[in-house]
């Protein structure tokens, strides 16, 4: 049996990439980098792909898709607070679509730097908000380190989703 794709199909896959991508990536955001002194850290991913494609094509990456891949990542992660995942992504994707023609016309650095604000101000937002459901002040350390860690990621994650960003068809044509 021969298995054809009619170009509508295609067209469905190719604009499917960003949601599919950022899946990918909240998959890969589960490994943890293993350091002395500090255990298991992992490097945010979901959110570089979060990132790269509310810049760039915010239309094909809805809140929906962005809320259950938040959702999913926090229960594959065995979190207490399912869904904190998935509100720092929409609140980081609602930040960066009132700035996203900042960033287009930008060079890589530019964009690194932006990057890194955001992973900065996620990882404060999820610092916080976890203190206060812990009505503790909790050790601040391991969200500097991953944020450390994710923006040092960044180019990797760039490169790829720049990879991917190349299967989706143009708004125009």
């Amino acid at each position: 049996m021969v298995v054809a794709f009619w170009p509508r199909d295609l067209a469905f896959i190719a604009r499917s990439v960003p949601a599919i991508t950022t899946f990918f990536f909240a998959l890969l955001s589960l490994v943890p980098f293993h350091l002395p002194a500090f255990g298991a850290v992992a490097p945010s991913f979901v959110l570089m792909a979060v990132f790269h494609w509310t810049i760039y094509r915010p239309e094909l990456l809805p809140l929906s898709a962005v809320f259950l891949i938040g959702v999913l990542l926090d229960l594959l992660n065995g979190t207490i607070y399912v869904g904190l995942t998935a509100l720092m992504l929409l609140l980081a994707r609602t930040v960066l679509l009132g700035h996203r023609r900042f960033f287009i016309p930008r060079p890589f650095p530019i964009l690194w730097l932006g990057f890194l604000a955001l992973a900065a101000g996620a990882a404060l937002f999820e610092w916080a908000f976890v203190s206060l459901l812990q009505a503790t002040w909790l050790e601040p350390r391991s969200f500097i380190l991953q944020t450390l860690i994710t923006a040092a990621c960044f180019p990797i994650g760039s490169y790829l989703l720049a990879l991917a960003h190349r299967a989706v068809p143009n708004p125009g044509g």
